[in-house]
């Protein structure tokens, strides 16, 4: 059983899917006091966190959803609200790492496995915007200086749980329309009425005029797919 930590972007088509049903299948066991794989790890580690599970599901639906797979079942439950585990079965640059391994000349991800810092502060640095700007402009400098032979695993643990924080309204409109620049030569649509659309509007042109054009930048953005999951009523 496995519930990953990174972002399900990672993930290839057979992992996605998998982790969706695996997921609900610890839910199962939680909600129901179930027997069977209670005490696996995986299991143990989610007890007491069935909000982040949620969130969690919603996360791999969004990462479905752009993939054109349809969720039907959804997981609902409120407890401990804002809250994750603090234990992880491998630590989040570790599950880079076994990716890596298991997707050795398979179907890889929608975004590619990280080879440096640089590449993985790319991919996360929407994300991170819409969270906190203030960390997200030291991490463009700190990260600007490294190496690229610099070893990740401390930021790869950061950023991870920097995107476990719930982004205000207003930092999911400041990073929807930095990531908006990146599209907008794709459309004659004027900014004023860009200005007006709700974030789920903002957020589906995004991802259409993205995937389209293969806006390389975007495709390889965690916040593609993740913010999605925490736009309220989305």
């Amino acid at each position: 059983m496995r519930v990953w930590d990174i972002n399900p972007g990672y993930l290839n088509r057979q992992s996605l899917l998998g982790e969706h049903r695996e997921l609900h299948g610890i839910v199962s066991i939680i909600v129901n006091k179930k027997k069977g794989y209670s005490n696996h790890p995986e299991t143990v580690r989610w007890v007491g966190y069935l909000w982040a599970l949620r969130q969690r599901h919603q996360l791999l639906v969004a990462e479905m959803s752009l993939r054109d797979f349809t969720d039907k079942s959804p997981v609902i439950m409120l407890d401990n609200k804002g809250v994750w585990p603090e234990t992880y079965i491998d630590e989040p640059f570790q599950q880079f790492q076994i990716l890596k391994s298991k997707y050795r000349n398979k179907e890889q991800g929608r975004i590619p496995l990280p080879k440096n810092a640089q590449q993985l502060w790319s991919q996360h640095k929407y994300s991170t915007l819409a969270r906190d700007v203030t960390l997200y402009k030291k991490l463009g400098r700190d990260v600007s200086g490294m190496k690229c032979d610099h070893e990740f695993s401390e930021l790869a643990k950061m950023v991870t749980e920097v995107l476990r924080k719930s982004p205000s309204v207003g930092g999911l409109r400041n990073a929807l329309q930095h990531m908006w620049g990146y599209v907008s030569n794709f459309t004659s649509i004027q900014k004023r009425e860009v200005e007006s659309w709700s974030l789920s509007r903002l957020l589906e042109e995004i991802q259409w005029h993205a995937l389209a054009n293969k806006e390389p930048y975007l495709t390889s953005s965690t916040a593609l797919s993740e913010l999605k999951a925490w736009i309220p009523n989305a």
